[in-house]
């Protein structure tokens, strides 16, 4: 399936707004694929997919995921719907889609968490999905999209922290693998 196909079916799978965020993150994998040296046509795939499975509701993913025969967490489980989308989304983005890059797979997979010693690719589609365009209230969203352009291992630290910062004081429910990306990347970072 090429590119133009993957849009046509996600503008008629995904929300309004999340096909805008999906074509904003595509956008910002293109950039970041042609700053940091990546195929742009799999960072521009990955962009776009990425949120594949995100039209289904928390109580059909975990359904989904348990055909699928994929590990659900407590976490998970209690917050499918942020965190389940990404792990099946990568078995749709090869399924429905045909997308058999690894590399591919493993952004899409990781896109929500993150993970210890990330791929390129897989660093870009963390970002672009965290700093696209369409994302403005996110506290220092300017700063965070200057240092995306400059060092993506610092990027996914900033992000990270915010992101565990939001979950603490927010949700206060954490998937442990966001935890361990942080900590990772504080340790690339010094």
């Amino acid at each position: 399936m090429n590119i133009d196909d993957l849009r046509k079916n996600m503008k008629s799978i995904l929300s309004d707004s999340r096909y805008r965020h999906s074509v904003g993150t595509e956008e910002v994998c293109f950039d970041l694929a042609l700053i940091y040296g990546e195929d742009t046509l799999k960072a521009s795939i990955a962009g776009i997919i990425h949120d594949c499975a995100r039209y289904l509701t928390g109580d059909e993913l975990i359904e989904e995921c348990e055909r699928n025969n994929i590990m659900i967490s407590d976490v998970e489980r209690k917050r499918p719907h942020l965190l389940l989308h990404s792990k099946l989304g990568a078995i749709y983005a090869k399924e429905k889609y045909g997308i058999m890059d690894e590399d591919i797979l493993k952004a899409i997979e990781f896109h929500t968490t993150g993970r210890p010693a990330m791929s390129r690719l897989e660093k870009i589609l963390y970002i672009a999905d965290y700093i696209e365009p369409n994302r403005n209230m996110i506290q220092s969203i300017d700063y965070i999209r200057e240092i995306a352009y400059q060092d993506l291992d610092e990027a996914i630290r900033i992000i990270t922290k915010q992101t565990l910062e939001y979950l603490s004081s927010n949700i206060n429910l954490i998937d442990p693998l966001t935890k361990e990306t942080y900590d990772y990347y504080v340790n690339q970072c010094k």
